[in-house]
């Protein structure tokens, strides 16, 4: 699915120039069709799947309980 700059904008939450300047950038990939750029929607699909997997693993790495240091000697 192709989404025009107006529609991208709308979807990443920012601004037109923004997306337009992404596209100049070649951050972004467009084709232009004559009069506007066409945005394919997939490539914000797989990147935003790629930051919950990310996201995800750094959630179970904060999460695993730091081991018990076993030089530590008690010293009662």
């Amino acid at each position: 699915m192709y989404l025009s700059v107006k529609e991208t904008a709308e979807y990443l939450s920012c601004s037109e120039s923004y997306v337009k300047t992404l596209i100049q950038e070649k951050k972004i990939r467009a084709l232009y069709d004559g009069t506007d750029y066409m945005i394919n929607k997939e490539q914000f699909t797989t990147h935003m799947k790629q930051m919950e997997k990310y996201k995800e693993l750094m959630e179970e790495v904060r999460s695993e309980p730091i081991p018990e240091d076993i030089d530590i000697k008690d010293e009662d």
